[in-house]
Formats: structure tokens, C-alpha cells, sequence
């Protein structure tokens, strides 16, 4: 007599075959390129033996998505006539396989500003720093396009000149594009053979391509803030190691006409250290650490940060320094 488990058995393997063993999800799921493959096995008795049949191995190889997004990071203060400011953009791949981006900007034409900025070029922001420094990279079309893998980033800066006439308040918008050099097209539109290693290439929902503008704000009135630090070791030296402490001074100053309403200066306490109590001060007066009547406070939750009330703020206010101090953990 023969007992066979065939058909339920082969059915719960070959589902399990194909679920076992997930593979590391991206932006866009799975690396293009990525070799799925698929055995089953079914295992019956006949006439007493347990006997095992295993099926052909199955394979597919995952396509790649083509995606991208560009993001900017909020509005640029200007001045009238200041020459070589920069807008920040950063571009991400969220596709799944490493692609190419060629880099273009434009700033006349843009519909809906009150001001063409004059384009001067693109950099890379290449110390992070946020604005143009010697350290900064030129893009040069052709030549250094970012190559990014999937679910890595660059920052740019797109360098603008701002007119000499322009209004208090009035905005100018540049634009940074950013395209696949794999192809562009609708969600969907195939490049066979065009991929990572060969595979199929397909435009995921964002095109293949961002297309994002900033905006630069004329003002009469600039606030900026400068940030150093000075180190003192357990022995006395400079080194940044465990227990020494840092000692944090930023001053915050205004240019031009106008005011800053009720100004508030706040700077988080950085990771890996711990602010030291009664350390912050604000124009050489110590503060209290809690909420009560002067100025400034240490908040601990949700983030450890310390903050100071400036009130209005004008040129004629001076330079505000405010000091405080951490040790590493």
C-alpha cells in the first residue's frame, strides 16, 4: 500500500522557499541586480522510506527602479547686490541600484518670484558647511557628476549673484534639476539592459528626476550667529576625551535696518555629552538652569538644549555672546 503526503506537503515548501530569508530593503526595495531564486522540495513515503523530490531552481533578477529626490533647505536672507550666495540642495537616490545625476540650475524665468538672481555656478558642499568656502568642489557638467548608491546623498549649492536694486522683502527663486543618466520618462517607461550590471532599468514615480526651486529674501536686516569651542582635558591639555570639557561661546549679531521680534537663541547639547550645570551666561551674567525670571533655561526633554529669551534685537543692540559648557561622556 502506498501512503503519499505529496500535495500538502509541496505546497507548504514551496511557500516557505520563497519567504525564508528576506533580503536587506532599500528606498526602493531589493539592490538591483539581486538574484531571487526559488527550490522546492516535496517529501513522501512509499512502502515505508521517506523519499525527497526536489523541483528545478527557479531565478529572477531584480530590476533596477530609476528614483530621485531633491530637497532645498528653507529661504536664503540676502542683501541687495551681495554677490555669490548660495541656496542648499540635496540630492538623494532613492532608487534601488547606483546611478548617475547630471546637475542643472536656471534662476530667470521662474514664475512666481519678484527678482531674477544672476546663476553663477554649482558646487558641491563639500565641508558641509552650508555655504560657499574654499573647501567646495565646482560641478562641472560632464566631468564630476555624482555617482550615488542607493539611499546616499549630496549636498549642493547653486551660486547666485542678487541684484543690486532689489526691495526689502522681495523673493528670488533659483531652481536645481536633477536628472538619471540611465533615462527620464513616465513612472514606469523601460530602458532594457540599461541597469546595474545589465539588468533592465525602469523610471520610478518621481520620473527619474527633481526638479526643485529655493528662494532668496531680500532684507534689510540680517541676524547671524558664530560658533566656537575651546577643549580642556582631565589633564590639563586640549585632547577631546572622556571628561574633557568643551566650552561653547556664540555670538549673535544683527546688520542693517530693522528688528528682530522677540528673538530666541537656542543650540541643542550635542550627542555623547552632558551640558554642566550653571554654565550658561549670556553677555558675562550667569543664568539660572530653570524657567524662573531671567532669560535662559537648560531644557532636558525631548532634547537636551540650552535657550535664551533675546527679546528684539537691533544693530544698535550690539553683539549678543552667549556661553555654556558640556564634558564628554
Amino acid at each position: 500500500m502506498v501512503h503519499s503526503r505529496w500535495s500538502w506537503l509541496f505546497a507548504g515548501l514551496l511557500v516557505a522557499v520563497f519567504i525564508a530569508a528576506p533580503a536587506a530593503v532599500r528606498a526602493a526595495g531589493t539592490n538591483a541586480g539581486t538574484s531571487i531564486q526559488g527550490t522546492a522540495q516535496a517529501t513522501y513515503t512509499f512502502g515505508g522510506p521517506t523519499l525527497t523530490a526536489t523541483s528545478n531552481t527557479v531565478t529572477v533578477i531584480v530590476a533596477e527602479i530609476l528614483d530621485v529626490v531633491v530637497t532645498v533647505s528653507g529661504t536664503t536672507p540676502v542683501s541687495a547686490g551681495e554677490t555669490r550666495r548660495g541656496l542648499v540642495f540635496t540630492i538623494t537616490n532613492t532608487g534601488n541600484g547606483t546611478e548617475t545625476f547630471d546637475l542643472g540650475a536656471m534662476s530667470a524665468g521662474i514664475v512666481g518670484d519678484d527678482f531674477d538672481p544672476t546663476l553663477v555656478d554649482i558646487y558641491f558642499d563639500t565641508d558641509a558647511s552650508n555655504d560657499l568656502s574654499p573647501p567646495d568642489t565646482l560641478y562641472v557638467a560632464g566631468s564630476n557628476d555624482p555617482a550615488l548608491a542607493p539611499d546616499t546623498a549630496v549636498r549642493v549649492l547653486v551660486i547666485n549673484d542678487i541684484p543690486a536694486n532689489v526691495a526689502n522683502t522681495a523673493r528670488g527663486r533659483s531652481q536645481l534639476t536633477a536628472r538619471a543618466r540611465t533615462g527620464t520618462g513616465t513612472p514606469g517607461s523601460l530602458f532594457a539592459t540599461q541597469g546595474d550590471g545589465g539588468v533592465d532599468a525602469l523610471v520610478g514615480t518621481s520620473g527619474a528626476q527633481g526638479i526643485v526651486f529655493g528662494e532668496y529674501v531680500a532684507a534689510r536686516m540680517q541676524v547671524a550667529a558664530v560658533k566656537t569651542q575651546t577643549i580642556v582635558d582631565p589633564a590639563g591639555g586640549s585632547r577631546p576625551v572622556a571628561g574633557a570639557r568643551i566650552d561653547y561661546q556664540i555670538v549673535v549679531s544683527v546688520n542693517g535696518s530693522g528688528t528682530a521680534p522677540d528673538a530666541i537663541f537656542s543650540d541643542t547639547i550635542p550627542a555623547y555629552t552632558t551640558y554642566v550645570p550653571g554654565t550658561l551666561a549670556l553677555n558675562s551674567t550667569v543664568l539660572s538652569d530653570i524657567a524662573d525670571g531671567d532669560v535662559g533655561e537648560f531644557v532636558s526633554a525631548p532634547d537636551s538644549q540650552v535657550r535664551i529669551h533675546l527679546g528684539d534685537l537691533t544693530q544698535a543692540s550690539g553683539p549678543q555672546t552667549i556661553r555654556f559648557a558640556v564634558t564628554i561622556n
